[in-house]
């Protein structure tokens, strides 16, 4: 059984690069977080501003993040970026991503992010709430 794979190709713009036209490496990480919720909204058939509606959640909060470069990404590069979910646990999960140009693995990163909801003792809050099974089920390719 495979996982669910998200890609989306993008055009690597001037703003999002340093003065010498590479792309500015936080960037990346905004990178990722498209990645994130287009395989969410692919994989739950979700919009994004509409999960608190389908499954009660407030969000998927960031905890931990990185990236590794292999190559830079340059002004007008076409990107491809590929992202899945490559680990579900009770409340939190990883999704790695891949930026590809011309075929070749430029950045690989990855996220973990939980499955939140508000606090019912403090609504100001939010904590980790275990992911429903047949929200999981729907990241596995068969």
């Amino acid at each position: 059984m495979a996982n669910f794979v998200s890609r989306r190709q993008f055009t690597v713009e001037w703003s999002q690069c340093d003065p010498a036209g590479i792309v500015f490496n936080a960037r990346f990480f905004e990178f990722f977080d498209w990645g994130t919720w287009l395989l969410f909204e692919a994989a739950l058939g979700v919009r994004p501003p509409d999960l608190a509606g389908a499954f009660g959640i407030v969000g998927l909060p960031l905890v931990d993040a990185g990236a590794r470069f292999l190559a830079p990404a340059r002004f007008g590069d076409v990107v491809e970026l590929t992202s899945q979910v490559s680990e579900f646990r009770r409340s939190s999960f990883d999704v790695e991503h891949r930026l590809m140009i011309r075929g070749e693995l430029t950045v690989e990163g990855r996220e973990t992010r939980v499955w939140a909801v508000r606090d019912p003792a403090n609504p100001a809050q939010i904590k980790a709430q275990p992911i429903p099974a047949d929200v999981i089920a729907r990241f596995r390719e068969t």
